[in-house]
């Protein structure tokens, strides 16, 4: 599945359709840059995504507080089990380096939308 159609699957959801960057998060963008945000988000998909079991699953990713957050509700990269029922991404196996860089690759495309 494409990004683009990725995210036509996503728009049908109520409740993944219902999240964007506040104002507040896209100053940080602005201040931080965006090559610092795409870190952001390889780091907490590295620590709190691809562990074969990840600590909180399912509570690990706050609903705010940072874009990359709000990102990953968006787009139903916020846990294992949200990972699992909209990719097929079995649960209990690490993720691979190219399966975290697709969920960042999304993530970004997700937030540089927000900001256009």
């Amino acid at each position: 599945m494409t990004i683009e159609e990725t995210f036509q699957k996503l728009v049908r959801s109520p409740f993944r359709s219902r999240f964007h960057l506040s104002q507040k998060d896209k100053d940080y963008v602005a201040k931080v840059g965006i090559d610092a945000i795409r870190k952001h988000a390889e780091d907490f998909v590295a620590e709190r995504l691809a562990p074969a079991l990840p600590a909180n699953d399912g509570k690990q990713t706050p609903m705010r507080g940072h874009p990359v957050f709000v990102a990953q509700h968006a787009c139903a990269c916020c846990c294992r089990g949200c990972l699992n029922k909209w990719y097929n991404v079995p649960k209990g196996a690490p993720l691979s380096p190219t399966q975290q860089q697709k969920i960042v690759s999304l993530l970004m495309a997700w937030i540089e939308k927000e900001l256009s």
